[in-house]
């Protein structure tokens, strides 16, 4: 059992800002990250008798961390909590407080990762040890995965461990990121559940010009300006609404207002349906209904003096369930219009689109579990318009969800903004559920 609600507070607390302390900046590089440190941390606070650790090292200060309570029937399911421990880079000048000082301010921790996703290792990490010390012996296996390089590609991280450790990671369910967020319904709360995610389809862009003197610019054929023409028309394309099943699922779970959901599933009213929305809303309804592009990385020129010859564009491109590499090509060919001649497009990433079902034991364990903290909540399903690392399970054949369990204090408009964004931050009170939860479904699924 876990110890009384302040003492598991405080302890969860403590480690998430031990986590964010240890700045696992991941930038993409393989020399960024050193998890190790996190990996250290956490095998120090787990070491103890009922549980079994193991470090995977992909490169030099790569370090994953794989641990295992044994069942006892080889027949019955294996249940994997992963977590990774690595953050995405920050600007410090944008915070309000030191990004990685962990610092706890009115029952709320600050720093990058405080809600990507350093608070759900920590509350699972800190519900793992209590049931090892506790003597749990349950009838499926429970294996907690601390995983590198999850913010960049996992080439180090879970992508390795499922190519070349299988052994170590193998499961019949996983639970990683990132839903749980309480959302208001006309009939009560309900609880998403991350059943999907958006594929990944990175480009890199090259546009052409002719070079010549900058103080010469009349009539001159500059990459820099056809560039900049290029990431207008990206920026501004609207591929087509896609009424998918997950997004069916969600609003029928959500059980909004005929009103509401009626222009919600008409591809043609959807957009405009948006505007009625608040910000934070409208930008995860539309993501999740739309191919969206995004131009994020741009690098040109030479020399102030010299007009470019030569831009080059990295377009973060997240595709919907069912999408093909050849989809992709026709929407980039109809975004550049008469300009696709003049760009040079190569493929960097092509991750697809991956689902899990809803009707498992699992799903079942959830359901009848959250009513002992939020009533008579309900879980949805739902598409997250990020990327987890839940894909590399989920391909092979394996359910993976994203889940926790978070106070009413966070909304899903503060969660979205603060997601890779500035001043993230969370409630003590999130960290107890979550931890509460990972304790509760261990018992109850895995017997």
């Amino acid at each position: 059992m876990l110890p009384a609600a302040d003492t598991v507070t405080a302890e969860v607390t403590d480690l998430l800002q031990n986590l964010i302390r240890n700045a696992c900046v991941n930038d993409g590089t393989e020399e960024s990250g050193q998890e190790v440190r996190s990996a250290d941390l956490l095998a120090t606070y787990l070491e103890g008798p009922g549980l079994d650790l193991e470090r995977y090292e992909a490169a030099p200060g790569r370090t994953s961390l794989v641990g295992r309570i044994e069942g006892t029937d080889p027949e019955a399911p294996t249940l994997l909590l992963m977590g990774h421990t690595d953050v995405v880079p920050v600007t410090p000048s944008g915070w309000s407080r030191d990004p990685f000082g962990g610092e706890l301010v009115d029952g709320e921790v600050w720093g990058r990762g405080a809600v990507d996703m350093l608070n759900l290792t920590a509350s699972m990490a800190t519900a793992f040890k209590y049931l090892a010390r506790d003597g749990f012996r349950p009838k499926g296996t429970l294996v907690y995965l601390a995983v590198a390089d999850e913010e960049a590609n996992a080439t180090y991280g879970a992508s390795h461990l499922v190519e070349h450790e299988l052994g170590a990671v193998q499961a019949d369910y996983v639970i990683t990121e990132s839903g749980g967020i309480p959302i208001p319904s006309p009939t009560g709360l309900k609880l998403p559940v991350i059943v999907g995610e958006k594929g990944l389809h990175g480009v890199h862009l090259k546009i052409g010009g002719t070079p010549g003197h900058g103080s010469q610019p009349f009539k001159t054929d500059n990459a820099l300006v056809t560039a900049a023409e290029v990431v207008r028309r990206i920026a501004e394309h609207q591929p087509a609404t896609q009424i998918h099943d997950i997004w069916r699922a969600f609003l029928e779970g959500m059980e909004y207002p005929e009103e509401l959901v009626a222009p919600l599933l008409d591809p043609d009213q959807l957009v405009g349906a948006l505007d009625f929305l608040p910000v934070g809303m409208a930008r995860q309804f539309h993501a999740c209904t739309h191919t969206t592009m995004a131009p994020t990385v741009m690098h040109g020129g030479t020399k102030i003096n010299v007009i470019p010859d030569e831009v080059e564009l990295q377009v973060d491109i997240r595709t919907l369930p069912g999408q093909t590499a050849a989809d992709i090509d026709a929407i980039l060919a109809d975004a550049l219009g008469d300009l696709a001649d003049r760009v040079t497009i190569t493929v960097d990433s092509d991750d697809p689109s991956s689902s899990s079902p809803v009707d498992t034991p699992l799903w079942d364990s959830l359901a009848r579990l959250t009513p002992r903290w939020y009533g008579e909540s309900k879980l949805v399903p739902f598409l997250t318009v990020g990327a987890t690392d839940g894909r590399f399970f989920r391909r092979r054949g394996v359910p993976a969800y994203g889940f926790g369990l978070f106070s009413e204090n966070l909304t899903i408009e503060d969660f979205g903004t603060m997601f890779h964004g500035n001043d993230e931050r969370v409630d003590t009170e999130s960290l107890r559920l979550s931890t509460e939860l990972w304790d509760a479904v261990a018992r109850d699924f895995l017997g």
